[in-house]
């Protein structure tokens, strides 16, 4: 099979065997895959009723975007802990755990009587879903049909369903009143907490406990460091445009919902559908590095532009968002010799403080200046990561070429390398 560019290996027969493969999954994998979904919805959840939640609770915007800040740097941190857990107790009772730490502190949050304690539950939130977010992917993949592939894809669309869904239910539940998306959220985490228990074994065990870390001396390898360091720079991007511009919109949470789930849906397909197809087509860097200028120039013009150039700016960031998100969680699983959870664990260890600074200086950066600079830092954090993609070039391209073998056995669990 030809690629466009070396550093785009051979993707497995069973991502071209189109969606019936991805489809044709046993129920545990479809468990953990619903799970996940809503799991990821609990990201844009709060998209919509952000500007509700800062009227109800009597915040400014930098208080209330504080709210991604607290989950994102509980999740980042809490990356060292997760192969750690898993590794002793076994993937099932790490998902379990995860989901069960979410419903409390979900539902918590719905009982918020101030924006500091809201903050305060979801760094709860963000610890259990990154127990359960990190396990996820690793459990698909060893018990999903038709190799990594066909699981990167099918956790991919999970990502892109949650992520499209979860402003839309936002929206819905929050125009009554901002509280109940979060018992909403705690009451679907629970369904897929029973739902895990019911259909979901035991997997197998590494043959080697993960240290605290091991995600860390992971990054040592210069592939998996690149594209750790590149996804940092994106990842400040994606969240200024999920956490700042419901407030540069100023849209009732209908409206909002609307937007963001437009967002979400191209997302999902750019993700699942149109991704690939480029990767195959020019190669994983040469797409990876175009996406990223797209998306650096979609944010300055978001950023200079009339309100309704803002609203289909925000929808079509979504697509370059889509295809990002599919590229570089390939990058991150394949570029290393690690061990696909050690490998993951290390690269969203560095991505996710991104995630977290982004929703805190954004504004920070508006009250210093004006609305639209904060979109021009996001547009400049998008080039950077691109120029790290061109400069680390060789070292992604070799390291990719020397990804492990096919069928390579990895933990316990039979790993398509490509």
């Amino acid at each position: 099979m030809s690629t466009g560019d070396p550093a785009r290996p051979a993707r497995p027969d069973a991502l071209d065997a189109g969606a019936g493969g991805v489809l044709r999954q046993p129920k545990a994998v479809w468990a953990t895959a619903g799970a996940s979904v809503v799991a990821f919805m609990g990201i844009g959840l709060v998209d919509p009723i952000l500007p509700s939640i800062a009227e109800g609770l009597d915040a400014t915007a930098g208080q209330v975007s504080l709210l991604f800040t607290s989950y994102f740097l509980i999740t980042a941190i809490a990356m060292l802990v997760t192969g750690f857990v898993s590794s002793r107790v076994g993937g099932r009772k790490t998902l379990l755990l995860g989901l069960a730490l979410v419903v409390v502190f979900a539902g918590l949050s719905g009982t918020s009587g101030s924006v500091g304690e809201l903050v305060g539950f979801r760094a709860g939130w963000g610890l259990g879903n990154a127990l359960f977010v990190s396990t996820a992917l690793a459990v698909i993949v060893g018990a999903a049909a038709g190799g990594s592939a066909a699981a990167i894809l099918l956790y991919e669309s999970a990502l892109g369903l949650g992520m499209a869904c979860g402003p839309l239910l936002g929206a819905l539940l929050g125009d009554a009143s901002w509280r109940y998306p979060f018992f909403g959220t705690a009451f679907l985490m629970a369904v897929g907490f029973l739902c895990i228990t019911a259909f979901l074994k035991e997997q197998p065990r590494p043959a080697r406990k993960t240290g605290l870390l091991d995600p860390v001396k992971a990054l040592g390898h210069g592939g998996l460091a690149s594209a750790a360091v590149s996804a940092f720079f994106y990842n400040y991007t994606f969240f200024t445009v999920l956490a700042f511009t419901p407030f540069v919109l100023d849209m009732s949470p209908y409206r909002s919902g609307a937007v963001f789930f437009c967002w979400g849906v191209l997302l999902a397909v750019f993700s699942v559908i149109v991704a690939p197809r480029l990767q195959e087509r020019f190669g994983s860097l040469r797409v990876l590095g175009g996406s990223l200028l797209l998306l650096a120039l979609d944010v300055l013009v978001l950023g200079y532009g009339d309100h309704t150039t803002a609203v289909l700016c925000t929808v079509l960031s979504g697509a370059a968002i889509g295809v990002n998100n599919t590229v570089y969680t390939e990058l991150a699983l394949g570029v290393s010799d690690a061990p696909r959870p050690v490998a993951s664990a290390g690269y969203n260890f560095v991505r996710w403080f991104a995630a977290a600074a982004a929703p805190y200086f954004a504004p920070k950066i508006e009250e210093w200046t004006d609305a639209r600079v904060p979109f021009v830092v996001a547009a400049v954090t998008a080039v950077a990561g691109a120029l790290v993609v061109l400069v680390r070039r060789k070292a992604l391209t070799k390291e990719a070429e020397e990804r492990r073998p096919q069928h390579a056995k990895e933990d316990g669990v039979t790993v398509f390398a490509g």
